[in-house]
């Protein structure tokens, strides 16, 4: 099965640990694993303390199973299973899809949500957001793309890299539509949790649709993607028995020294998750200053969730090019939306870095020394 480049992953091979500032990370700050340790508690101090690095259960440890379930309103640890989110993804696809499926996945979005299915032979309906409208996915629009014989429907809210949120009622019919062709739904979920407004959070898909599978994990939110842990959980089991068995084939278990500092993490979220969106909220507000002096060169839809916006570049076409220069002139890496094939004229912006208020202002010094 042979796959296309991915083309984000490269182009931060190639700058992530070479520019002097991002401007382009998707994850919060990183915590530091020593903050991590010392607000643990008991029970997961003494598991670390006493830990032997053998194999784990491939489905994920069980208190850790148990810990992920309890975010869930309907879930049990059985209907968990614990991987790498990349990982989740592609043994999703692969268990699931097989030549000549038909896919709806949003787009502009993660590559691999789409290009995995493609690379399989499935024939793949993109479904575009309206950026006019604050880059909403119309409902009626996903409504056009479903078929009879749709096989899965990827969603992935809130959205990289356009910070999207649908209302829970256009969640809601969305999932009504899935449901009426009798599809599988895999949610993308790894940005919940940073709604700007915390009455917004969408429900979790698979609490809503029995056939969904909700994935998330602890690189974004939780400012931990060195752990390389993420889960999925879904209430249809004959797929959670498909993905596990596919599991076999890559990883067959996840690390033990992440699993229990993954545990760790969750039994301290609101924390976590609560320190992440106080940073992203004053970075917004550095961001709502920065795009109102340079609106003439940059038109920012803010966004209503996660941890990137997208916006449009209108001083140049070619933002390759802008994001080459940048890199070059000034140190500071952006995403060109070349990497998500999806033209030249925008750019991905990452807010969730303590740094974020020193780098706007070399981008600005940047950008006045260019196009002023």
């Amino acid at each position: 099965m042979p796959i296309p480049r991915f083309e984000l992953e490269r182009y931060f091979a190639r700058y992530e640990f070479s520019a002097r500032y991002l401007l382009s990370c998707s994850d919060c700050e990183p915590v530091p694993m020593h903050e991590l340790l010392e607000t643990a508690d008991e029970e997961t101090r003494a598991l670390w303390n006493t830990l032997r690095l053998g194999y784990t259960e491939s489905s994920g440890h069980p208190l850790l199973r148990d810990e992920i379930a309890t975010m869930y309103d309907h879930a049990k640890p059985a209907q968990v299973l614990v991987g790498a989110p990349e990982e989740c993804i592609f043994l999703t696809m692969t268990a699931l899809l097989a030549a000549g499926d038909h896919v709806v996945c949003t787009y502009p979005g993660y590559q691999s949500l789409y290009e995995i299915a493609r690379s399989i032979g499935c024939e793949v309906s993109l479904w575009e957001p309206d950026e006019d409208s604050g880059w909403r996915f119309h409902p009626e629009d996903l409504a056009d793309l479903l078929r009879s014989d749709t096989r899965l429907v990827v969603v992935n809210f809130p959205h990289n890299p356009t910070g999207a949120l649908p209302s829970v009622a256009d969640f809601e019919t969305m999932i009504d539509l899935v449901r009426g062709v009798d599809a599988m739904l895999l949610s993308d979920e790894m940005y919940r949790g940073l709604e700007v407004a915390t009455t917004e959070t969408l429900p979790a898909a698979c609490d809503q649709y029995d056939r969904a599978l909700s994935l998330s994990g602890l690189s974004k939110a939780y400012g931990l993607p060195g752990l390389r842990l993420g889960w999925l959980v879904t209430r249809d089991a004959d797929t959670l028995r498909r993905v596990a068995e596919a599991k076999d084939y890559t990883t067959i278990c996840s690390s033990a020294p992440s699993e229990l500092l993954g545990l760790m993490a969750l039994r301290q979220r609101d924390r976590l998750i609560g320190a992440a969106r106080r940073r992203l909220e004053t970075n917004l507000a550095h961001l709502d200053r920065f795009f109102e002096q340079q609106a003439e060169r940059v038109r920012w839809q803010r966004p209503r969730a996660g941890s990137v916006g997208f916006p449009r570049v209108e001083c140049t076409d070619d933002t390759d090019r802008f994001c080459a220069d940048l890199i070059d002139e000034a140190g500071v890496m952006l995403l060109p939306s070349s990497v998500f094939s999806y033209g030249t004229r925008h750019i991905r912006i990452g807010f969730g870095r303590d740094d974020l208020p020193d780098v706007l202002d070399r981008f600005a010094a940047w950008l006045d020394g260019r196009f002023g």
